[in-house]
């Protein structure tokens, strides 16, 4: 293998890259506006929840219900009457209404216990089932106060002292930043690869490459390091100016040492892009194995929910696939501050699984190219 034909083979890749604007594209909405929405969606709290009241009592009791609903849990409340709370939440504008009864005050002080309706939207699934927890307990506290006259603290028979690790605010959109970081690597180092082989088929400059003195090894060498670098490039800059910067999420460990962790997942995924190319007849078709390949790595390697919940076989079969030990050892470094000493065993892995798949990529590559 020359060193100068896989140089300049690469350099030819990111040419062509070039003048795909599309590819461009995505490449920067993958690392820029898609990890930043998706980590602002990532939380499954409530947050500004539409709610309205139908105060049918006018009492002291109903305005101080009405004032326990403010930001950022709920917008503030709207008063509305009775025959509008059902065309309201039939148009989606509110996903809560409280109808508080005539004459509530009066029956809670007789010692009664009137019924105080509450409505939800139950198409807005997240915010249904956090938001009537909120309220009930919201309802519950300040009817009880109201009833003593003063505020209660409730005595409780054990004292829980919470000291939250590495995420002391327990905020979800930093896990969800770093993890949409690692899906955009997976993903983009295998469209990346895959589409630069398969646009060199249909424009029939892969016939142009067999008449050169380049060998099969060198061709791919040249499309796994011309991509991995774009992608490299781009998760380092998403990793500072988006999540550092945009989205504020503090990193704990060496940035260096989670982008050594990253070429290495490169390796792996680009020779699997360049596979699955090998296998695919056009771009259509890859789009179509992109989907049986790209969801099970991210749905079962511990991304989206935490291995230990899944089935032991599942988590075994798991262990073949890079993205899973990148997984472990970026939420490692990156939350935990852990050093090489901790996640040298990923790196291990991540090496010996790219070494795999390059082999079985070259193989199929060059029966490919015959």
């Amino acid at each position: 293998m020359r060193i100068a034909n896989v140089a300049r083979l690469g350099v030819k890749e990111l040419r062509g890259l070039g003048r795909d604007p599309m590819m461009l594209l995505l490449i920067v909405y993958a690392f820029t506006l898609a990890i930043y929405t998706a980590a602002k969606a990532m939380p499954e709290t409530l947050n500004q929840a539409a709610i309205a009241i139908v105060d049918e009592d006018n009492s002291p009791v109903s305005a101080r219900i009405a004032t326990a609903f403010y930001p950022p849990y709920f917008t503030p409340p709207r008063h509305i009457s009775t025959h509008e709370m059902d065309r309201r939440m039939d148009s989606g504008l509110d996903t809560f209404a409280i109808d508080i009864p005539p004459n509530f005050q009066r029956d809670l002080l007789a010692g009664r216990s009137p019924a105080i309706q509450l409505n939800i939207d139950a198409t807005r699934m997240s915010q249904a089932f956090t938001g009537g927890g909120y309220i009930q307990s919201i309802l519950t506290s300040e009817i009880a106060e109201y009833l003593n006259r003063r505020r209660s603290i409730t005595a409780l028979p054990v004292e829980l002292t919470l000291r939250a690790r590495f995420n002391q605010e327990l905020n979800k959109s930093w896990f969800g930043a770093i993890n949409n970081i690692i899906s955009s690597i997976t993903m983009l180092s295998i469209i990346l690869t895959g589409a630069a082989l398969i646009r060199e088929r249909e424009h029939g400059t892969i016939e142009h490459l067999l008449v050169m003195p380049v060998t099969p090894a060198e061709i791919m060498v040249s499309k796994i390091w011309s991509m991995g670098l774009v992608v490299l490039l781009a998760s380092a800059m998403s990793l500072t100016f988006v999540v550092q910067g945009a989205l504020g999420v503090p990193i704990e460990g060496s940035t260096l040492l989670f982008l050594a962790g990253a070429a290495l997942m490169l390796f792996a995924t680009t020779s699997l892009g360049i596979f699955l190319a090998t296998v695919a007849g056009s771009m259509p078709q890859f789009g179509l194995l992109l989907m049986l390949v790209l969801i099970p790595l991210q749905l079962l390697s511990g991304g989206v929910t935490p291995r230990e919940s899944m089935p032991e076989i599942i988590q075994t079969i798991m262990l073949a696939a890079p993205n899973t030990h990148f997984i472990i050892l970026s939420q490692a470094i990156l939350f935990r501050g852990a050093g090489f000493e901790v996640v040298w065993p990923q790196f291990l892995a991540l090496a010996g699984i790219g070494a795999i798949l390059f082999y079985f990529s070259l193989q199929r590559f060059r029966r490919f190219l015959r």
